[in-house]
């Protein structure tokens, strides 16, 4: 299990339309000692983005105006971003969700709902320094 304790600091957004998802990943992300970054959609996150600067961004699927496909392709064409981790989230875990996440460049795919365990384990892999 990756070392909690390197999280102190990290920066973390959420892109997710759920209120709810939104809120218990930044109460998990908040007490591993995260800073946390949260938008209600890819508008609201690439208006963020570059003001916050996250070093792991966590992105829903389904969203209204812009989907997590499209807001991930933009964030990987922006060549300040394309190195940033991009983690799909999504209720769907089909071969198909996963593959099309790959295509615009996302790093990971976490089932929704996720665990505390699998939230901070996984901004523990891509969080700077820990990535091998």
């Amino acid at each position: 299990m990756a070392d909690v304790a390197t999280l102190r600091g990290v920066k973390v957004m959420i892109i997710d339309d759920s209120n709810t998802i939104r809120r218990s990943a930044e109460i998990f992300l908040v007490q591993a000692g995260c800073q946390v970054v949260l938008a209600e959609d890819g508008f609201d996150a690439l208006a963020k983005i570059a003001d916050h600067q996250p070093d792991v961004i966590f992105c829903d699927i389904m969203m209204p105006r812009l989907d997590g496909y499209q807001t991930c392709a933009l964030i990987k064409k922006n060549a300040r971003f394309k190195s940033t981790p991009v983690i799909m989230l999504s209720s769907k875990d089909g071969l198909f969700d996963r593959a099309r996440g790959r295509m615009v460049g996302s790093d990971q795919y976490l089932t929704k709902p996720f665990t505390k365990d699998s939230l901070l384990h996984t901004v523990a892999i891509f969080a700077p320094g820990q990535a091998s």
